[in-house]
């Protein structure tokens, strides 16, 4: 075989390993929670050779990579139709973000790529950059796409050419290929990212979370993930925007927060997965929490259970960003099992799985951070001493 048949053999065989390896538990690690599964679902290598190679002998006799792709990161998920879809952010050697869906039986191995990337199509002012897209599928029968729009900031001098404009793009489709474009949310933020529908209307309108920026609400109140109602989604206008949930001093959300994927209905109310972001030596800090808001007034949080849900660990400490996660994406089947799509370090997409059921244990019935260290002492020693008076019935190893 000639050079580039044979390298075209060896990268159609390495990519198909990959592709097709199962994934299994993560048994080294169990918190009760939450399942972690040993490999990512997705790295860039998982990316279609087509979408990286010029597969033409004459047109690239080596065989070299033309379009190369850095990470894969931040997925929006659905499931659907007896299948589990991921929307992810691809991001190219080129910088530039762009969206491609996986699809996967189970939801935790063998993904495949649509044929080609998904087209976001523009509006008058160009997405320079796109990524990060919440789905929703709402009861007005369409899935609804948010999506943070990245635009240069015009308003600098010229020498700045690192200053960005965020807004939160939208499209709507009805099988997550063709997507038509819907006017940017208007607020009265200046800027917007992690914005997310919510999946049912609220006094007939629908239902938006925000993260506004910029003196936005209550100016001095530190922001947070907001919440406002729109008439329409195909001329979104936010006029009012409420603070659900704030950031808080030394707490795992000090520096920034945003709603994570659209909330999952259960019967003891909405089920939410944000990020929350804190300064470090090394850094900013992402870690994942959870919080339960009330069925029939969503924007209204009723329980917070105490710091994060989800922190990064071992290899998903290291990558293009180091030491976050961030999820976006998560999905549940008929069977109330849960399977949260998360990235780490800005750099691969792994799954976690649990059960709605869990899920609402875990939130219902752990502490609330009462943020002062003599409370948490308090509250720890209260843990202790409730086992401590059961001390005989349980095995002495659990006191070593």
């Amino acid at each position: 075989m000639g050079t580039f048949t044979a390298r075209l053999h060896d990268l159609v065989a390495e990519h198909n390993e990959l592709t097709s390896a199962a994934n299994a538990v993560d048994t080294t690690w169990n918190n009760g929670v939450i399942n972690r599964y040993v490999k990512p679902i997705l790295t860039a290598e998982h990316t279609p050779l087509y979408w990286r190679y010029d597969l033409n002998e004459e047109t690239n006799p080596r065989l070299l990579e033309r379009l190369g792709i850095n990470a894969i990161l931040n997925p929006g998920a659905i499931y659907h139709d007896g299948a589990y879809y991921v929307m992810a952010r691809i991001e190219g050697a080129d910088r530039k973000s762009f969206f491609g869906l996986a699809r996967s039986e189970n939801g935790i191995d063998n993904f495949r790529f649509h044929e080609k990337p998904i087209v976001i199509p523009e509006v008058e002012a160009r997405d320079v950059n796109v990524y990060d897209m919440r789905i929703t599928k709402h009861e007005d029968g369409y899935f609804y796409g948010v999506f943070c729009s990245e635009r240069k900031d015009t308003s600098v001098p010229a020498s700045d050419t690192s200053t960005a404009v965020a807004s939160a793009g939208i499209v709507r489709s009805q099988n997550l290929i063709d997507w038509e474009r819907l006017p940017d949310l208007k607020t009265n933020s200046a800027q917007q990212r992690n914005a997310v529908v919510h999946p049912e209307f609220v006094d007939g309108k629908y239902a938006i979370y925000t993260r506004p920026q910029d003196g936005f609400i209550d100016a001095g109140s530190g922001g947070g993930i907001g919440w406002g109602l729109t008439d329409s989604m195909e001329n979104a206008v936010i006029e009012e925007e409420t603070l659900i949930d704030e950031r808080r001093y030394h707490t795992i959300n000090e520096v920034k927060n945003g709603q994570g994927p659209a909330p999952i209905k259960t019967d003891k109310g909405w089920l939410h997965l944000a990020h929350g972001v804190r300064n470090t030596a090394a850094g900013l800090r992402y870690v994942l929490y959870m919080m339960l808001s009330d069925l029939d007034q969503p924007w209204k949080i009723t329980h917070r259970p105490s710091g994060a849900f989800m922190v990064p660990r071992g290899e998903e400490c290291v990558g293009d960003v180091s030491n976050v996660l961030f999820a976006n994406g998560w999905a549940v089947n008929e069977k109330n099992e849960v399977f949260i799509y998360y990235a780490s370090s800005d750099t691969r997409i792994h799954v976690a799985t649990s059960d709605v059921e869990t899920l609402l244990d875990y939130v219902m019935n752990t502490p609330e951070d009462p943020l002062f260290t003599a409370d948490c002492v308090s509250q720890r020693i209260d843990l202790v001493e409730k086992n401590l008076a059961i001390k005989d019935s349980l095995p002495t190893a659990c006191f070593a």
